[in-house]
């Protein structure tokens, strides 16, 4: 009697970084598309590991309804429940922006009313 030789399965293991940033790139593909003005996705990530994100139009008003999120998670942290996310647990802000991007005065602009603008001292 031969016996085959096993085949072992190569099991890759996602870091939880790759992961959440594949997360938070759905969320803003789905966001864009359940928004026909957006131009792009204002997104505000959070200390306690919840983000916001909203759709914005290209005069950066909201093209969507502001959305927070915690990975893998029922729902947001208790910390996010009563502050509503906090602009003083802010982490990271930026824009992801659609293709074809605007030009870069414009995202600037955008930019600036949208997450604020800051001054260096």
């Amino acid at each position: 009697m031969s016996s085959k030789p096993k085949i072992k399965k190569k099991t890759t293991t996602v870091s939880p970084e790759l992961k959440a940033q594949k997360n938070e790139e759905a969320m803003i593909a789905g966001i864009l598309e359940g928004s026909p003005d957006g131009i792009g996705v204002a997104v505000i990530r959070l200390e306690c590991g919840c983000r916001k994100m909203a759709a914005v139009d290209s005069k950066g008003e909201p093209a969507s309804k502001v959305i927070i999120y915690r990975d893998e998670a029922e729902s947001i942290c208790e910390a996010c429940k009563q502050d509503n996310g906090a602009f003083a647990r802010v982490v990271t802000q930026f824009i992801h922006w659609k293709k074809p991007l605007p030009d870069g005065a414009t995202r600037m602009k955008i930019e600036a009313k949208v997450l604020g603008s800051y001054t260096s001292h």
